[in-house]
């Protein structure tokens, strides 16, 4: 990551809320042809989530704790704040001097920028105003959360109109927290009713859904240069498994998601 940081633009897509077993379904019967193409084989990375929810999975993540390799370590992290005693931080890692992945992008040049989703990333009251305000520029609007069909098309937009007014030479991390997956997802697929709420089948939708805008995502960030993408979930959800709903639960399918990164301008 010392040789890609400062040359290669960075974009962290966190699909909120994608349970590993969807996403590995639906890669494997051509169900999500525009991310399938990125993923090693077709397939996704089996991973843990550094968190159950939300704001703690993304706290750990901002602090270089993207998810861990589902199997036993211990495993070099791709960005590390600089910790004496760290086991996971190797001769590859980025290492900075800040508390935060976004202030250490930062300070070594680079401009960044939140597109949120979820709650916490909608600046409406103190608590979602933390996670945005790690960044320099930052957006959320109705638009963009989780009650919204057209969700993931009007956060695109955005991410299109910050990379069109980024100088050429100014390095850019992007981040984008995508909504669609995050109950309510009923209405992403075809005859779904609210009265009969969401289900693994609509969460399954809301993926396709996702899937049908990302290329243009990745096209705009790999329009102005080499990019390094990473694409994760940042936890799953249950539906019904052992009597379980939701999320902030300790069950497997919460804390096993999807994993990917991978060079945009090497793919295209």
């Amino acid at each position: 990551m010392n040789e890609v940081v400062g040359s290669h633009d960075l974009l962290l897509v966190t699909l909120d809320t994608l349970r590993y077993d969807v996403a590995q379904e639906l890669a494997a019967a051509g169900r999500i042809p525009h991310l399938a193409r990125h993923l090693p084989d077709g397939g996704w990375e089996r991973r843990h989530a550094p968190g159950s929810f939300t704001y703690a999975s993304h706290q750990a993540m901002f602090a270089g704790f993207l998810p861990t390799p589902a199997a036993p370590g211990p495993h070099p992290r791709l960005f590390a704040a600089r910790f004496a005693g760290s086991e996971t931080t190797a001769d590859g890692t980025f290492v900075h001097d800040t508390p935060d992945l976004v202030s250490g992008l930062a300070a070594v040049g680079y401009r960044t920028v939140c597109i949120g989703g979820v709650g916490f990333f909608n600046k409406q009251g103190p608590l979602g105003s933390v996670l945005p305000g790690l960044f320099q520029e930052s957006h959320w609007e109705p638009g963009f959360g989780v009650a919204s069909p057209t969700s993931f098309e009007a956060q695109v937009a955005c991410a299109e109109k910050v990379v069109a007014g980024l100088p050429p030479r100014q390095r850019l991390f992007l981040f984008v927290n995508v909504s669609a997956l995050h109950q309510p997802n009923w209405f992403h697929l075809p005859g779904a009713t609210r009265e009969a709420g969401d289900t693994r089948a609509t969460h399954a939708a809301a993926l396709e859904y996702v899937d049908r805008h990302i290329g243009r995502l990745f096209d705009a960030a790999a329009g102005r240069g080499p990019c390094f993408a990473i694409v994760c979930s940042d936890h799953g959800t249950a539906y019904g498994e052992d009597g379980y709903t939701g999320h902030r639960i300790g069950h497997d399918v919460v804390w096993t998601v999807p994993y990917a990164h991978f060079f945009l301008d090497e793919a295209r």
